[in-house]
């Protein structure tokens, strides 16, 4: 593949029960582009804690991927609360998530550290009160 191919996607912050729907449908397009199943392994759970991430606390957001000839850039942004403590917010097990989210067996406060430990790069910009912006790249 010697031109960059891109993905981009809406997610939607108001149906929980499609949050994983772009991650999904990124895992499929990468495996029909051809590349690695372990980069693709890693994009789809690096992206997946990140719609989760959306969902939950930023009332969704917009998915931009970008695949080159040796990787998978990833930039999740949203226009939710921000991170007030972005050093806080990676370590496991914080997290911020309410409890009805929680009762869904999400919010466990691994999303960050997980998004982190499955990308080769990656950067979170954020704004208190304008929105948060992460970008992980994985390479192949």
């Amino acid at each position: 593949m010697s031109e960059v191919f891109k993905l981009h996607y809406d997610v939607d912050g108001e149906n929980f029960m499609a949050a994983g729907a772009a991650s999904s449908d990124v895992k499929r397009v990468l495996r029909q582009l051809g590349i690695d199943a372990g980069a693709i392994r890693k994009a789809a759970v690096a992206m997946y804690e990140g719609e989760i991430n959306m969902v939950i606390h930023a009332g969704g957001g917009v998915a931009d991927i970008t695949v080159g000839d040796d990787y998978i850039e990833i930039i999740l942004s949203d226009k939710g609360p921000g991170i007030p403590d972005v050093e806080k917010a990676m370590q496991e097990g914080w997290s911020t998530a309410p409890d009805n989210i929680r009762a869904l067996g999400f919010g466990a406060g691994m999303g960050l550290p997980n998004m982190k430990k499955y990308s080769d790069e990656m950067n979170i910009d954020t704004v208190v009160g304008e929105g948060t912006t992460v970008t992980m790249r994985i390479n192949f």
